[in-house]
């Protein structure tokens, strides 16, 4: 540094126009061809409740980083994770007197976002270019949810996730998929691969048995019902019907990231999985698992430390293959499918998918049916 130099000091603009969040938010496209649908204007899980204590928490919501942390109330809140002032993650902070107390200057902001408290400053503190970003966020079925817009009341309601009542066993996980969303939920919807991928876990070789699959898709969610299927030869399926019986089995998707599959096995062997998927980067997703179960010949406190290893061995296989997937997608610099009718339902989450980030709403789209035939 020259002799000239040493009192020039730079000062971020005070008066700089400020910049719209939706652009100062949005995180850069994928560098390669693949099926990415960044949804906003729809709610997520972020984190599980017991997740969120008396500390603020650091998360991820399609590519932006987000701070989480609860007011004096016990209501959650979320704001963009950069103070205002100076650019420091407020998740590094703390909670003062029910507000996020950033960690540098002691900044203090409300679950909206707005700046309460400037220690020192004899004016008022609450401009609103001191304000940070503020999500929607809400506490609901043991989960905190964050709508996918900044700075915008919320539209439309979170799922809710099925309360099946006394007799049921009900088990909570959350897993990682280094995958897209969409891959990720047309692998948890997707019968053909349970046939190698999981063999010998849920089903066996095929059998050369002839099965109806019958979607239906509306303007919010796709389903998938089978027909004709044979109890699954599996190890998770004996177990979970000892006894037998005709199987009801549905597969669906329910806009923006939810993908159930349900199986009955006679009268009184019961199984749901409810998955509520987060996009937290383009190539990173966190399933957030709600697991119920009612067998008739056996507790569920019996089953489950049998069931819970297989279950997650389960998602370990499919997570291990949807990494390799993503891998080859990048090293190919993008995506390329043969599809057949048999892939049931991916196609149908896509549309979906991409009419939802379109921001189309309209609840008039025209029924769709067709009937698929395959063989387990």
């Amino acid at each position: 540094m020259g002799p000239d130099d040493r009192d020039v000091v730079t000062e971020p603009s005070e008066s700089a126009p400020l910049v719209p969040a939706e652009a100062l938010l949005a995180p850069p496209r994928a560098k390669v061809r693949a099926s990415v649908a960044r949804l906003h204007g729809h709610w997520f899980v972020v984190a599980a409740s017991n997740e969120l204590r008396d500390r603020p928490i650091a998360r991820t919501l399609l590519g932006v980083p987000l701070v989480l942390f609860r007011d004096g109330e016990g209501k959650p809140g979320a704001l963009l994770d950069r103070c205002p002032h100076r650019n420091v993650p407020l998740s590094i902070g703390e909670v003062v007197e029910g507000q996020l107390q950033c960690s540098y200057h002691g900044w203090r902001f409300d679950r909206g976002g707005t700046c309460k408290f400037v220690p020192s400053l004899l004016g008022d503190a609450m401009a609103k270019a001191r304000n940070a970003p503020s999500y929607a966020a809400r506490e609901q079925d043991g989960f905190v949810w964050v709508y996918s817009t900044p700075n915008e009341a919320p539209k439309t309601e979170p799922y809710r996730f099925p309360q099946l009542g006394a007799g049921y066993t009900t088990v909570r996980r959350r897993v990682e998929s280094e995958s897209t969303m969409h891959a990720a939920l047309e692998n948890a919807l997707d019968v053909p691969h349970t046939q190698y991928l999981h063999r010998g876990l849920f089903r066996s070789k095929p059998r050369g048995i002839e099965i109806e699959a019958r979607v239906t898709r509306t303007h919010d969610r796709v389903v998938a019902e089978y027909v004709g299927e044979p109890r699954p030869t599996g190890l998770v399926a004996r177990i979970l019907s000892p006894s037998g019986g005709e199987v009801t089995h549905f597969d669906r998707f329910i806009l923006p990231s939810i993908a159930e599959v349900e199986y009955k096995i006679g009268t009184e062997n019961h199984f749901l999985v409810s998955a509520a998927m987060t996009p937290v980067t383009d190539f990173l997703t966190h399933i957030y698992a709600v697991v119920s179960f009612r067998v008739r010949l056996f507790p569920g406190w019996l089953l489950k430390p049998f069931l819970m290893p297989l279950g997650l061995k389960v998602f370990a296989q499919d997570a291990a293959l949807l990494k390799l997937q993503t891998e080859n997608i990048k090293r190919f610099g993008g995506e390329q499918y043969a599809s057949t009718e048999i892939d049931v339902l991916g196609r149908h989450i896509w549309r979906l998918m991409r009419k939802a980030e379109r921001g189309d709403v309209s609840t008039s789209e025209n029924v769709h049916e067709e009937t698929v035939k395959l063989l387990v």
